[in-house]
């Protein structure tokens, strides 16, 4: 699949076929950007559940012709209570991956929703009610979707460690296994969960009716989320993250999510004088590569939540910090790499309308199906974000009441040199900055089509599920020259699958000036690109 999609009226692309297609459904009704995007989000939350829903955490970033990008941080706190000692009185020496006590943070996704649709009526002229945004999201939770192949996998894979986790095997397995791919699967309580949230608006979901009954099945299950915890959370506008690359400009969110890392890969590879390589050569790969292990060390020695960043993440983005990192990176030779790798499944999806407004969302459990924990009473997976605290004091993560979980979560939104405008954006843990990188390098650096810079072979720096290794993996479709020229310059590679979901599921929709839209969707997902 190397052809773009191309449309001039509106445009959606999702991981998952139907939720496009519910985003572009509300377009066609004539609701504006943001709109769709709840609806695509929503959509995600029913039929891709391994991936996403709304026991998780999302962050916007969205822009209208002529003015800023603006960015939501959808994301959640940990519980008020909740330090090491918690962990340390129930025996863990690290906050487990999996169960109730792994479901430790607030769940901000639907937060996320208020906050775009706020802005959508006072701003975008938004008028769609809730009720019918959220239409097709309920149809699907309540009347039943098809499994998709990768639900069916992930379900399988993931069956010892979820089996016997609260309210898990009650709506994802029948008689202790998996549900085969095209089975149909129902969630009749999260439909009705969406429900309320149509009659009530977002607020019920924490400080309702429905955050009561969240929080009653919390407390019982033995998660340290409480409704003190769901009331006080609200989404935040923040200021995105800025920087120019090949001629035009890039945005991407704040911490505590890595936006950062994947602004600084691409401004990193252009003064290593990567736009001066040949795409998808062994030398374009390893100055990408170096990149990403400098922007990581950055990343992971100083991103966190805001209120606790010694150094704000912009200036980190200056051209002195920049200019002394790159010419750190060697064309002959790699640097020391040790990093653990970060793991973790989401949904990227974009959309962009008639008025050229534009809106990139990321919406994640973390882990595969989050920590495991299903919420009888009202459908919801609940999401183990906050896994990634530690329970050693003094380190840049260390578990504190309250705070905000770092986050891989990044969406990103770019102003080209030609005058077009990208939303972009893929899952994968440690991936999402390295997709996001291979993707805007080929279009924006290299002219290449959106479908077919998607398409074509990706690599992975780090660590996957199953895999201790923290090496270079390679699409098997690269030349076996490519292969073996990154080895020679010293990078430690090994490949994997030729359309791998492991580096992700991508995704960009891009608008010209003239109202011209291009989409592409990754082959590596179950999605496609709906337009009109």
């Amino acid at each position: 699949m190397l052809k773009s999609t191309l449309a001039n009226r509106g445009m959606v692309v999702a991981p998952h076929s139907l939720a496009a297609q519910a985003g572009l459904a509300v377009l066609r009704d004539g609701g504006n950007a943001l709109e769709a995007a709840v609806a695509t989000a929503a959509a995600l939350a029913v039929v891709y559940p391994h991936m996403t829903g709304i026991g998780g955490d999302a962050f916007w970033l969205f822009k209208e012709p002529g003015s800023a990008p603006v960015s939501i941080d959808g994301s959640g706190r940990l519980a008020m209570d909740l330090d090491a000692c918690f962990y340390h009185e129930h025996g863990h020496n690290v906050i487990p991956t999996r169960g109730p006590l792994a479901a430790n943070s607030v769940a901000g996704t639907v937060s996320a929703w208020d906050k775009a649709l706020d802005y959508s009526s006072r701003l975008w002229r938004g008028r769609m009610p809730l009720s019918r945004i959220l239409a097709d999201a309920i149809a699907y939770a309540e009347q039943g979707y098809p499994v998709t192949e990768s639900q069916a996998r992930t379900t399988r894979e993931r069956i010892e460690e979820l089996s016997d986790l609260p309210g898990f095997a009650d709506i994802f397995l029948v008689n202790g296994a998996a549900r085969p791919m095209g089975s149909t699967e129902r969630n009749p309580a999260l439909a009705e969960t969406l429900k309320q949230i149509a009659r009530h608006g977002s607020n019920t979901f924490y400080r309702g009716e429905l955050a009561t009954t969240i929080a009653d099945e919390l407390w019982r299950i033995g998660s340290p989320v409480r409704q003190r915890d769901l009331y006080p959370h609200q989404a935040e506008f923040v200021t995105p993250l800025s920087t120019e690359f090949a001629g035009g400009r890039l945005y991407n969110t704040a911490p505590p999510t890595q936006g950062l890392a994947s602004l600084m890969i691409l401004s990193l590879f252009e003064r290593a004088g990567g736009l001066n390589t040949a795409p998808d050569s062994a030398e374009y790969i390893h100055l990408l590569v170096e990149a990403t292990k400098l922007a990581f060390q950055i990343r992971d020695r100083y991103v966190r939540d805001p209120q606790d960043m010694p150094i704000a993440a912009g200036e980190f983005l200056s051209d002195e910090r920049l200019d002394a990192l790159a010419a750190r990176i060697s064309p002959d030779s790699t640097l020391p790499w040790r990093g653990p790798g970060d793991l973790g499944d989401t949904t990227w999806f974009g959309v962009v309308d008639s008025e050229g407004r534009s809106v990139s969302v990321i919406q994640s459990l973390y882990h595969e199906y989050g920590s495991g924990v299903v919420l009888k009473d009202t459908g919801i997976v609940w999401q183990n974000r906050g896994i990634s605290f530690s329970l050693q004091p003094d380190t840049p993560r260390s578990i504190a009441p309250g705070r905000k979980p770092f986050h891989t979560l990044n969406p990103a939104l770019a102003e080209l040199s030609d005058g077009r405008v990208m939303v972009y954006g893929s899952m994968g843990g440690d991936g999402q900055p390295q997709t996001q990188a291979a993707l805007l390098s080929r279009i924006a650096g290299f002219g290449i089509g959106l479908q077919d810079a998607i398409t074509r072979p990706r690599w992975l720096l780090g660590r996957t599920w199953g895999n201790p290794s923290t090496s270079l993996k390679l699409e098997s479709r690269f030349p076996s020259a490519i292969v073996e020229a990154l080895a020679q310059l010293g990078q430690d590679v090994e490949t994997v699958g030729a359309f791998d979901e492991i580096v992700g599921h991508a995704g960009a929709i891009s608008r010209t000036p003239e109202g011209l839209l291009e989409g592409g969707f990754d082959p590596r997902s179950d999605g496609c690109v709906a337009a009109y």
